[in-house]
């Protein structure tokens, strides 16, 4: 297979897996039977696609009288008509999302059990909703999230943490809801499809309790602001719990899934001729060896024609993390770093292709969803005197594959359902 046809097919194999996500093609047949009058429809919702999920909703029920409040990322939002959009800063917090969220609460007060509640989330979510619990700032929990980014912890070690800084998350919007009927239509950025980790789960009871989200704390070695360190101390209202009857009628359907939009490209990958392999929806650990581990399977099929014959598309999502450990950090992302460290590992092998990228559109910086690489990546780097290995050290990938024009950029997606890797195996 020649350079062009390989870019070319990996690039549509990663528009049907957005495609796949798109709220306007899988919201309306999850939608449950509009409340009869006088009941109303409210509408909250947090995450990258909220947007574009109200937008779907709007048009699936062009009839119901819907009102609402629903928070996204800046640059996502998108024309509504009934319900108000507005933008906050992800994936550090900032006032805009405080004060969303204290609107979302506020809206929830005079509920009856006549109402509905719809929440629409999605990835992104838990930085966009920011309340701090009482007694803690904005800054508080700006400074503990930035921290959490940067030490490697799981987005559900992430989440467990802000569930509990959280006015809120963690259940809590739910519980301000009761006694209305709340339906929680969700798109799954996260490995497992918890939802309770999805945009740290607003609507979903959570088992974990203050223990945890200090242990979480301890093991990252991450210093806190001195009313957070009180704060988790004293311990004075946990998150409703599994069992809370202010929960009993809530109800979470999930919309999309990165399941869902592997095995949409695996069947668009078969119309096609390949055989193609899903390793699994949720691949985690430390972006660069994740990709290194990639790169051992598809040499095994180049090789051996195992686990898999060629010509093969190997598949797999979830959320890698990077670990930052150099003082002065170039451009990157998870998808970036993964596919370095990959394309290291091929060591210019040839007839193996790889295109890995965050689905939302967005891989750690704003200029790409992640990159393409190709078998004679290393020999172009190297001839414009670039250093792959250092480019990894210094977590400049994105600066790499920025320099030899195979960065992939879709701009917002408007969806998420968290990193889809593709590679071909000819």
């Amino acid at each position: 297979m020649d350079h062009t046809s390989a870019r070319a097919l990996l690039r549509q194999l990663f528009d049907v897996g957005l495609r796949a996500a798109d709220p306007r093609a899988v919201l309306a047949k999850h939608l449950p039977a509009p409340p009869e009058a006088p009941g109303r429809v409210l509408v909250l919702g947090a995450g990258k696609a909220s947007a574009l999920m109200a937008a779907a909703l709007e048009e699936a029920w062009p009839e119901v009288p819907l009102s609402g409040l629903v928070v996204t990322r800046y640059g996502h939002a998108v024309p509504t008509r009934r319900i108000e959009i507005v933008e906050a800063s992800h994936p550090v917090p900032d006032a805009a999302g405080e004060a969303a969220a204290r609107r979302m609460l506020s809206l929830c007060h005079d509920l009856t059990e006549r109402d509905l509640v719809l929440f629409l989330a999605s990835g992104g979510g838990s930085a966009l909703l920011a309340l701090p619990a009482e007694g803690l700032t904005l800054e508080d929990k700006q400074a503990v999230n930035r921290a959490l980014l940067a030490s490697g912890a799981t987005i559900g070690d992430m989440n467990i943490v802000r569930k509990h800084l959280s006015a809120i998350k963690g259940g809590r919007l739910a519980a301000a809801c009761h006694p209305a009927r709340v339906v929680t239509l969700a798109i799954s950025d996260v490995p497992g499809d918890d939802p309770g980790t999805i945009a740290s789960g607003p609507t979903v009871p959570e088992p974990a309790g203050f223990a945890e989200a200090r242990a979480i704390l301890k093991r990252f070695g991450i210093a806190l602001p001195p009313a957070v360190a009180r704060h988790l101390d004293a311990a004075a209202e946990e998150v409703p719990k599994p069992g809370d009857p202010r929960l009993a009628g809530a109800e979470f359907r999930m919309i999309a899934t990165p399941m869902m939009a592997l095995q949409a490209v695996a069947k668009a990958a078969a119309a096609k001729g390949y055989t193609p392999m899903i390793l699994g929806d949720a691949l985690e650990g430390e972006a660069r060896e994740l990709g290194t581990v990639l790169a051992g399977i598809a040499r095994s099929i180049a090789t051996h024609g195992i686990p898999a014959p060629t010509p093969c598309i190997l598949l797999s999502g979830g959320e890698a993390t990077v670990t930052i450990r150099h003082a002065k950090p170039g451009r990157g992302g998870r998808n970036t770093e993964a596919l370095l460290g990959f394309t290291l590992a091929c060591a210019g092998r040839d007839g193996v292709w790889a295109l890995m990228g965050d689905t939302d559109g967005i891989d750690g910086v704003d200029e790409a969803a992640g990159a393409l690489a190709t078998p004679d990546t290393l020999a172009r780097a190297r001839a414009l005197g670039l250093d792959p290995r250092e480019a990894l050290s210094a977590h400049d990938a994105t600066g790499l594959f920025a320099a030899l024009g195979d960065l992939v950029v879709t701009g917002p997606t408007l969806t998420n359902v968290n990193d889809l890797r593709i590679v071909l195996v000819a």
